[in-house]
């Protein structure tokens, strides 16, 4: 914020320190690993909240709100304390957009909070100035040169804003120490709208440079907008739900699809009713290939594989934590369809990867007193991915199932 000058004491001299700098400017930038050795995953999520959300969709509303060290994310370093915005494209020399950064605990993608950017200006008569383009960078990161990578963001644009916006992903070099320039390439030609009112955008970039070391960068948006009157004042404002960079998988190797294998039960010995449900629900992760419909094995001795499968320490899936569900079962086994299934947590606060407890009291009321019940688990992997129903899994308890 704006510091305002102080007046000195009588006696007192002048401050030889300078001026008054945000506490971050005194710190070294320190970007998150490589997405080639650990893939970057933000929903900008502070481990607190009051809703719980899940591909924008609210499935929990708390009273007294929650807590969980495990779903805290990057928060985007370098739109705090406040985003440092730059123009886009063109050499102009009005004064750029100013920008502020909020957490939004009322709407988010996936977790229990995004990220609000707003943007605001003065208007200007400048004859080009009815469509003006901004770049305002999110997260800094490490990147390979000469290795592809794949980058997605997810965002919403508040109502309400009375201009015609245009959004893009890209990714711009911090580092002095190479003349080239990152490579992007849209994967799509226009943006994926989501549930919610979100939208998704999705690259493909690279550095092509001869430089054996790693180079910083920076991933961020391009923001163009485009009023009627452009000598008016404006302001808007978007949420930033999740982020997400990796490498890209080879086109020559046959696509993986991560999913669960299986799930059990195993209920805690009570003699009380009202901990019938109560126990630890466990599952184990897999992947599958597409099935092939022309494969042509010329002897039992063909080298060929069915499939190209990738050789690196990395093609099995990684889930980030999964989240639990229950349902209503009756005795003749009917139960509704899983999305009118109830979210009552997710992993991660015990530590352990594959392993739910469920205490009574996560038990929804109108559930408590069912006979028979089901429990679902959904995964979500570290490319921020939420699995579908069908790569899903589920264990009946009651009726003795």
């Amino acid at each position: 914020m704006p510091v305002p000058k102080a007046l000195r004491r009588e006696g007192e001299p002048e401050c030889p320190h300078g001026k008054f700098e945000p506490l971050s400017s005194f710190f070294r930038r320190t970007p998150p690993p490589n997405p080639a050795d650990l893939p970057l995953y933000t929903s900008f999520g502070v481990g607190v909240g009051r809703s719980w959300f899940v591909d924008g969709v609210q499935v929990l509303q708390t009273t007294n709100g929650w807590t969980d060290v495990d779903k805290q994310c990057s928060l985007g370093d370098m739109v705090w304390p406040r985003p440092a915005l730059y123009w886009e494209g063109d050499e102009r020399t009005d004064k750029v957009p100013d920008a502020l950064s909020a957490l939004d605990l009322e709407d988010a993608w996936n977790g229990g909070n995004s990220l609000r950017l707003t943007l605001s200006g003065l208007g200007s008569t400048a004859e080009d100035a009815f469509f003006r383009c901004v770049w305002l960078p999110v997260q800094s990161l490490i990147i390979t040169p000469n290795l592809s990578y794949e980058a997605r963001v997810v965002y919403k644009i508040d109502p309400g804003a009375e201009l015609e916006l245009d959004f893009g992903l890209s990714v711009k070099l911090l580092s002095d120490n190479t003349l080239h320039a990152v490579q992007v390439i849209p994967i799509s030609a226009d943006p994926s709208d989501l549930s919610g009112g979100w939208t998704s955008l999705s690259i493909e970039f690279e550095l092509p440079t001869d430089h054996r070391d790693d180079v910083l960068a920076a991933i961020g948006l391009v923001i163009g907008f485009a009023a009627e009157d452009p000598t008016e004042a404006y302001k808007f404002s978007l949420l930033l739900g999740q982020m997400t960079v990796f490498p890209t998988s080879p086109r020559t190797i046959s696509p993986q699809q991560p999913r669960l294998l299986w799930a059990d039960f195993e209920s805690t010995p009570s003699s009380d009713a009202i901990d019938r449900f109560s126990g630890v629900l466990s599952w184990e992760v897999a992947a599958s290939f597409t099935p092939l419909t022309n494969v042509t094995i010329t002897s039992p001795e063909d080298p060929n594989p069915a499939w190209l499968l990738d050789p690196s320490d990395t093609w099995f899936p990684t889930f980030l934590y999964f989240n639990i569900y229950i349902q209503t079962r009756t005795s003749n086994g009917v139960v509704s369809a899983p999305e009118t299934a109830i979210f009552i947590g997710t992993t991660g606060l015990n530590g352990h990867p594959r392993m739910f407890f469920v205490d009574p009291k996560v038990i929804p009321e109108e559930i408590s007193q069912a006979e028979g019940v089901r429990f679902l688990v959904q995964g979500v992997t570290n490319h921020g991915e939420v699995l579908k129903w069908d790569q899903c899994v589920f264990v009946d308890l009651g009726y003795n199932s």
